[in-house]
Formats: structure tokens, C-alpha cells, sequence
């Protein structure tokens, strides 16, 4: 009975131009992911690029977050591990969350706050991990695209800036408790990315609620 509903957890990490919100939307109405839908329905995407923090267009959030804001980062965090320990038996997808931080506050305070208590909350859960990369030579070409529709060229700039990124997140992917896809999306092939997405969560079992979980109490 327990495979009778697809309920997957899937944390889309990388740097950009590797087609997170792309995959993250396309996973989210993919027949092997989320089930055969005949009309579209609400499904939760959520992400922690959210700029929340702050009244300006690409301001603060839960990744870019200023030092004295960390308790209210972490705070949201917390808030999101409980909802998602109360809603446990539907699918998430979420584009960008704790990986992200890490590196972020790395490379901007040479310190990164440690989300090992997040991760022993959403791992039960059965949260997934993919980290979309690219070959180092294909990030020009990717830029060319998004500069057609990006509202914000300026951040484009600077490639070596998402290689090392990228170097970077590998390592702190390498670190977590949470079950890790690295997905090559050298190809910019979104459809043959979510089918390889697909074939690894049903390898796992992350399509499905892990057997004899229980919501924490309080």
C-alpha cells in the first residue's frame, strides 16, 4: 500500500545556468515523478532563492543572507522541516536550499552554518539530493541563452565565478547525510535529465514515503 502514492522529495542544488528551475518545474508535472495528471493542480515548488529578507528585487534571503540574519535563516528552516514533517505523504520539490546557503556563506564570510539538525529532520522524510552540473566549457555557451531573458545580465559576467561554485557545492554535497545525484546537464537536454532523475529516485525508493515513518510530536 505504501507505493500506492508517489510522494518524492527532491532538492535541486547548483550553480546557475544549470537548469535547476527548469528541471525543478518539469519534475514537478512529470508522469513518473508525481503521477498522470489530466488537468494541471496546485503541487509545492518551493526554494530558498526566495529574496524575502529584504524590499528590493534580488535582495536578502535564506542563501545570501547578512550575518546578524542567520537566526532568522535558520529559524525559516526550521519552519520548513516542520511543515514538511507535517505534510509528509506529497511530493516536494524544492529549487536551491541548504547546499546553497553553505556555499554562499562560505565564499561571502568564510563561514558556513552547519545544517547537520536539518538534515537528520527532512532524511527521514526521504529528501533526495540532485546537483545539476556542467562541463566547464559549456557555461559560455548556456550564458548566451540566458542573457536573451535574463532581467539581471550583470550577474552573467563572470564564469569562473560558477565553476568554482560548482567545485565547491560537489564538495558540500560529498558531505551530506542525504542520498546524492550529481546530474550532468552538459547536453541542456531537461527532458533527458528528468528521466534520469526518475531512474535513480526508483532505484532509491525516493518515489515513495519510507516505510514506518511518523510524524515527530510537538
Amino acid at each position: 500500500m505504501g507505493r500506492d502514492k508517489l510522494t518524492p522529495k527532491i532538492i535541486l542544488e547548483g550553480t546557475r545556468l544549470t537548469h535547476k528551475t527548469d528541471i525543478a518545474f518539469a519534475l514537478n508535472e512529470h508522469e513518473r515523478i508525481v503521477g498522470p495528471r489530466r488537468y494541471r493542480y496546485h503541487s509545492p515548488l518551493i526554494s530558498a532563492e526566495w529574496c524575502g529578507f529584504s524590499p528590493t528585487p534580488w535582495g536578502r534571503g535564506l542563501i545570501n543572507y547578512a550575518p546578524d540574519e542567520e537566526p532568522r535563516a535558520m529559524e525559516t528552516y526550521a519552519t520548513w522541516a516542520r511543515l514538511f514533517e507535517l505534510l509528509p505523504h506529497y511530493s516536494w520539490i524544492v529549487d536551491r536550499f541548504h547546499l546553497s546557503t553553505r556555499a554562499q556563506q562560505l565564499v561571502s564570510t568564510g563561514r558556513a552554518p552547519d545544517f547537520g539538525w536539518l538534515e537528520d529532520r527532512i532524511r527521514p522524510l526521504g529528501f533526495h539530493v540532485v546537483l545539476c552540473t556542467r562541463h566547464p566549457d559549456t557555461f559560455a555557451a548556456a550564458r548566451e541563452r540566458r542573457l536573451a531573458v535574463s532581467g539581471k545580465p550583470g550577474q552573467y559576467d563572470d564564469l569562473a565565478v560558477f565553476v568554482a561554485e560548482q567545485d565547491l557545492l560537489r564538495r558540500l554535497a560529498a558531505e551530506s547525510t542525504l542520498p546524492v545525484l550529481e546530474l550532468d546537464v552538459s547536453d541542456d537536454d531537461v527532458d533527458g535529465a528528468c528521466e534520469r532523475v526518475a531512474d535513480w529516485m526508483a532505484s532509491t525508493g525516493g518515489l515513495w514515503a519510507p516505510a514506518g515513518w511518523e510524524r515527530p510530536a510537538g
